[in-house]
């Protein structure tokens, strides 16, 4: 019962590894780490020139960083993308969706096209993802999903109207991925940040409490992924309390918000 949820990850050296959403922020950090760790990438995410200067950085192109350019939310394009990953570096050992798209927003702000993109991009690419490489590694027997969801899943907050929804539906979904898969031999990653310092976070207009870098962001995935985790989350100060909070009733919860967050 408490033996490591998956099998622990004790050297990257020569792992294939397919990152979704490698452009920027948690994406970029982690192929940078993943690279450095000896790591085959390929780095995918719509902007190609971010994906190319991400991939020349160490003069690692040619040979442990691929790049493919592709739009996640077009579900023609992922065939054809991951027939492209399988040709240029055999099948991936492991996918890491980190693709993500945030706006603030208080629900009477909220457009349903808007909503839409969103959930497009955090929810709807994943299962296209999901669809596209799962039956090969089914039919051997191994390989890993990590899903970068957030701990604006854990609970309703204020100004994630979208974005909130969006990361609990991963959550759950990741909750099913391991009962379905851990039995078959395959890992999968639940990947809970809280507030990291992104193009994203930008946007909040609020201070956020426990601010990482992306950089120690990546290296607490890596870590986790290292010890065999399912749930990885971080930076523990932070999530632990969220965790507590999630456990209230709701009225002492709401009582909270109102409180400390000054809803108006």
């Amino acid at each position: 019962m408490f033996n490591a949820m998956n099998k622990p990850i004790s050297s990257w050296r020569g792992l294939r590894v397919w990152l979704i959403g490698a452009s920027s922020g948690i994406g970029a950090a982690l192929a940078q780490q993943l690279l450095a760790a000896g790591a085959m990438v390929t780095l995918s995410a719509r902007r190609e020139p971010a994906l190319r200067q991400l991939a020349t950085a160490h003069g690692q192109e040619q040979s442990q960083a691929h790049v493919l350019a592709f739009d996640a939310i077009e579900p023609a394009a992922w065939p054809q993308a991951y027939q492209s990953v399988c040709q240029t570096m055999g099948e991936p050992d492991l996918v890491l969706f980190c693709a993500a798209d945030y706006r603030p927003e208080r629900v009477w702000e909220v457009s349903a096209a808007r909503a839409g993109q969103t959930l497009d991009i955090n929810l709807l690419s994943a299962y296209r993802a999901i669809e596209t490489i799962l039956p090969a590694m089914l039919a051997r027997g191994y390989g890993g999903i990590g899903l970068i969801a957030s701990v604006a899943g854990y609970m309703g907050l204020p100004n994630a109207s979208v974005y909130g929804p969006s990361k609990a539906a991963l959550i759950n979904l990741a909750e099913i991925l391991y009962s379905d898969l851990h039995p078959k031999g395959l890992s999968v990653y639940l990947i809970n940040p809280g507030f990291v310092q992104t193009s994203l976070t930008a946007k909040n207009d609020f201070t956020m409490p426990a601010l990482q870098t992306p950089e120690q962001a990546a290296a607490a995935i890596v870590r986790g992924m290292a010890a065999g985790d399912f749930e990885i989350h971080f930076p523990r100060r932070f999530t632990q309390t969220m965790k507590l909070i999630q456990l209230l009733p709701y009225r002492w919860r709401f009582a909270l918000f109102e409180r400390y967050l000054k809803l108006s």
